[in-house]
């Protein structure tokens, strides 16, 4: 007879990790260089700084080092993850995934199954609602999987995309021991529809977008994943606000945030009057604002933006959020979404050292605007064949994985 596999009653976050760009730039200066108004950066969208990747800084080098130190930090032994799956729009190749660059990478076992999941933005929700359905079916067999959003969001110089850029992964540990963060598994709410709002072709290294259409898109989008997920259950009022201790969504400009917020309640409640505006501003302030320090300090990062925010709420917990009820909206282009809640795991307060980068992003490099530029021109072809290799010591790297050029067309990576 065949082995009989037990199934688990828990899936769930039990580890998280992230990893940026040693430079970044401030929004205020890139305004003034822009002839802009600095308010239109910091507050119209919400962004104060924003992460730059050096032509040795990309999908490879983040996720690796962003799981080494989910699974160092929470004492993990990588031959325990038996599924690896990395979500990314900004892969490094056409066929090869980057998910088994970083298999070798962090020396995990040949039978752990790798893959990549694209699909804009939504490709790390993809990723982690596969992990949790493949331990709650209990073919996980007590191993964990190790889910990687990474991504680097490049519109070019002088774009109106410009400064909503960004590059960032954010590793996560799934497991049946989710001391972080336990999925509702019975609740997802999912919604697809074929829109051409955001996409990159294939002979494109930047991206095109026709930005308030996807704005649209991506509302539409919370309204039917919320629906979605009202459907299945028999009382809705599991997905009522007032039952929330923080609401996130995914966030490719902090201010983006507040219109999904305000979505939220107009799926909950249908038609918003004005009487009701005072009230979803001071909800936004308590659920949703708090959460968002670390995106508007670190920019755009497609898949990882969402579990940015979590990861900024987990890593101010206390004892006493223990069990309290979280949403997740994820979003990606194209378009896909998913709206999911979880519960705080019972020790995940005791974990909040673990998950604070703050000192990382504080050690980063700025740049002046003319490095920012020289920078961001020199990554433009770096990753090709005929490019000369990048030096990691020209842009002040002194330890870290970096990409080190590409030889017969075969990509390169170091340890320093």
């Amino acid at each position: 007879m065949g082995e009989i596999m037990a199934t688990a009653s828990a899936a769930g976050i039990e580890a998280m990790g992230f990893h940026g760009p040693t430079h970044y730039v401030d929004m205020a200066e890139l305004a003034v260089a822009r002839d802009v108004e600095p308010a239109k950066y910091t507050k119209g969208i919400g962004q104060t700084q924003m992460a730059v990747a050096t032509p040795c800084e990309d999908t490879v080098t983040m996720a690796t080092m962003a799981a080494r130190k989910a699974l160092h930090a929470f004492d993990i032994d990588p031959a325990d993850i038996g599924t690896l799956i990395v979500g990314t729009e900004t892969g490094v190749d056409h066929s090869k995934p980057v998910a088994v660059y970083v298999h070798e990478l962090l020396g995990l076992k040949s039978n752990c199954r790798t893959f990549e999941t694209k699909h804009a933005c939504y490709g790390a929700m993809a990723g982690l609602t596969s992990a949790t359905d493949w331990i709650m079916a209990g073919r996980a067999r007590g191993r964990k999987a190790l889910i990687v959003a990474s991504d680097i969001a490049r519109y070019g110089l002088r774009t109106a995309g410009e400064p909503t850029q960004g590059a960032g992964a954010v590793a996560m540990v799934v497991s049946d021991t989710p001391s972080l963060l336990r999925f509702d598994a019975d609740v997802m709410g999912d919604y697809t529809r074929q829109v051409m709002d955001f996409w990159r072709p294939l002979y494109s290294k930047y991206a095109f977008a026709d930005g308030h259409y996807s704005i649209q898109c991506y509302l539409d989008a919370f309204t039917g994943a919320f629906e979605d997920a009202c459907s299945k259950v028999d009382d809705p009022q599991r997905f009522a606000l007032d039952q929330l201790d923080a609401a996130f969504y995914h966030v490719p400009f902090v201010k983006m945030a507040r219109k999904a917020h305000h979505r939220h309640w107009e799926a909950q409640l249908g038609e918003i009057g004005e009487a009701q505006l005072p009230a979803i501003a001071e909800s936004f302030e308590q659920l949703v604002a708090p959460w968002l320090s670390l995106n508007a300090v670190v920019g755009n990062i497609y898949t990882g933006s969402l579990f940015l925010a979590l990861m900024d709420y987990l890593r101010s917990g206390d004892a006493a959020r223990a069990g309290k009820q979280v949403s997740l909206f994820s979003y990606g282009s194209g378009c896909g979404a998913a709206f999911a809640l979880g519960h705080v795991g019972d020790s995940a307060h005791e974990s909040a050292p673990l998950l604070d980068p703050q000192a990382e992003l504080d050690n980063r490099v700025r740049l002046a605007i003319d490095e920012y530029e020289t920078l961001t021109r020199a990554t433009e072809d770096a990753d090709s064949n005929e490019a000369p290799d990048p030096d990691p010591a020209q842009w002040n790297h002194s330890d870290g994985l970096f990409y080190v050029g590409t030889r017969e067309h075969v990509r390169r990576y170091e340890m320093l």
